[in-house]
């Protein structure tokens, strides 16, 4: 049975090109991953704050590197695309920021983020969560980006505001941490908000 409508995005669209860097203009840059992050992601999940929000833990470098080789594969499959982010200038790891679960027939995709503990308040997420919107909007071609988090994350609500994500409403007992099932807000932004 044919669809009616046409893929939103055609395959092919991301694995047939590098994945980009992507400057903020604002002194940050979303770059690739390079296996030699990996000590900076570990120690970023060294965080007591990171364990409270993200249902991963980093148990070693080698842990991390395999991630890392992931990412980097995600691109390549039209899965996901995974961005450091890094000051301009000195290339010090401040965080990342990823399109997940990207279904390009669709034109949807997931945006998550997070940041190390040093770089939290100074806007770093707002601002690679909107550059990198805007290039999956403006350069992919994708219709609609979600962002999930929860509720009781209240800098994280913050920063999805900030960048332009709608709240759309509470997807009630939705993702299981170490400390119990959480209820999880969803945002939304879609091309032209």
């Amino acid at each position: 049975m044919p669809y009616l409508t046409s893929p939103v995005v055609p395959a092919g669209t991301l694995a047939r090109v590098p994945q980009p860097s992507l400057p903020t203009d604002d002194g940050l840059l979303l770059r690739p991953w390079q296996v030699t992050d990996a000590p900076a992601v570990h120690a970023a999940f060294q965080d007591p704050l990171m364990h409270q929000w993200h249902i991963r833990g980093a148990d070693s470098e080698e842990e991390v590197a395999g991630w890392i080789t992931q990412w980097r594969s995600g691109w390549k499959d039209e899965r996901e695309g995974q961005w450091a982010v890094v000051d301009a200038d000195t290339g010090a790891l401040l965080g990342r920021v990823a399109l997940r679960q990207i279904l390009l027939g669709e034109g949807c995709a997931e945006v998550a983020y997070w940041t190390v503990a040093r770089a939290r308040g100074r806007g770093v997420a707002v601002r690679a969560t909107t550059t990198l919107s805007r290039w999956a909007f403006d350069e992919v071609g994708l219709h609609r980006l979600e962002l999930s988090h929860a509720i009781a994350n209240e800098a994280s609500c913050r920063v999805a505001v900030k960048a332009g994500f709608a709240a759309e409403g509470t997807r009630r007992s939705a993702l299981l941490h170490p400390d119990g099932w959480h209820d999880m807000h969803l945002h939304a932004r879609v091309r032209g908000d």
